[in-house]
């Protein structure tokens, strides 16, 4: 008993020795990764095993041969232990950094959530309280004269147009945050839809004296749903018109890299402060008072650069904005059509 004590307490002393080295060197690589800190610890386990073996042997005075049996079977156990760790360590190390950003992104839908109901609620209380006061006072007759009822009729519809596209809108970015958007994909011409947006935004940019520019030739060929890529053009110009002052310009070209290709459109805006380039594809973004217009003719509230990114990244490409010389450009890149 009396041997086995000493024994113990020996390999005892060989073992706290490793685990100290151990310690120290943990203490040193505190800001490594998980990976780095699991093999440390396997290392630590199998050096205290080996020395605590290698010692004991010593004390026991086998042969040589004896010692170097033991060892190599130490060793090899320590080679298998010390894979599987590493191997499993890498797993465990994926799975905590894979945990810790599922959080920050639930964190982070969460407050666009909170931040989208309270924006919503003020969106819509503005315009609801202005056709309730318009409705009642076409129905106390408080208001009788023809041009005035016409007029308030022509409000009554305007706001009720502007709140049927928020609607849309806002169920259509429901879809892209819940991933129920199904696409279709096929080869679209990207010359025709942005022919086709530029059609659509025409009116609006004649009325404030913004020429729409884009070459003739030249457009690649993309692979996505036509009405959703019309829904990202369409809204890029209806973006770039709200921002530019009148008499200025909005030009869109396109190019192809390889199997990408690249559409942009480009204002003369004047430029968005670098604070605020990361947070233009935030729901319900505005940016500064300054630079929000006062009104928003055909306008998404605030949705329409959201809902173009997400549709950009559910084509599985992207988009990104930076200031130019008098303005701002907005990329949007997509995977070309294979034709």
């Amino acid at each position: 008993m009396r041997d086995l004590a000493l024994i113990f307490g020996v390999a005892l002393a060989a073992a706290l020795a490793v685990g100290l080295v151990g310690a120290v060197t943990l203490r040193l690589l505190r800001g490594r990764s998980i990976t780095v800190h699991i093999s440390v610890l396997l290392a630590m386990t199998v050096g205290a095993v080996a020395a605590g073996v290698a010692v004991v042997a010593q004390a026991m005075f086998l042969s040589p041969h004896d010692l170097q049996v033991v060892l190599a079977t130490v060793a090899a156990a320590g080679v298998v232990s010390l894979a599987v760790g590493w191997l499993f360590g890498r797993r465990l190390a994926a799975a905590a950094v894979w945990a810790d950003q599922a959080r920050e992104r639930e964190r982070r839908i969460e407050k666009g959530r909170r931040d989208l109901v309270a924006w919503v609620s003020h969106d819509l209380r503005t315009p609801l309280a202005g056709l309730r006061a318009m409705a009642e006072a076409l129905e106390d007759g408080v208001v009788d004269d023809p041009a005035t009822v016409t007029e308030y009729h022509r409000r009554i519809r305007v706001e009720t147009d502007r709140m049927t596209r928020l609607v849309d809108d806002l169920f259509e970015l429901s879809r892209i945050n819940a991933g129920a958007l199904r696409l279709s994909l096929s080869a679209v011409p990207l010359g025709d839809v942005v022919s086709d947006a530029l059609a659509g935004a025409a009116p609006l940019a004649a009325a404030r004296r913004i020429r729409l520019v884009a070459p003739e030739a030249g457009w690649p060929t993309v692979s996505a749903s036509e009405r959703e890529l019309a829904r990202v053009v369409g809204n890029l110009l209806l973006n770039a018109i709200r921002y530019t002052p009148e008499d200025g310009t909005v030009r869109v070209d396109a190019g192809r890299e390889v199997d990408t290709a690249w559409l942009a459109v480009a204002d003369t805006c004047g430029g968005i402060p670098e604070g605020d380039l990361s947070r233009v594809f935030d729901v319900a973004f505005r940016g500064e008072p300054a630079r929000t217009p006062a009104v928003e003719p055909g306008g998404s509230g605030g949705l329409g650069l959201a809902i173009v990114r997400g549709l950009v990244e559910a084509h599985g490409g992207r988009v990104e904005v930076q200031n130019v010389s008098d303005g701002c450009r907005f990329v949007v890149r997509l995977p070309a059509a294979g034709i």
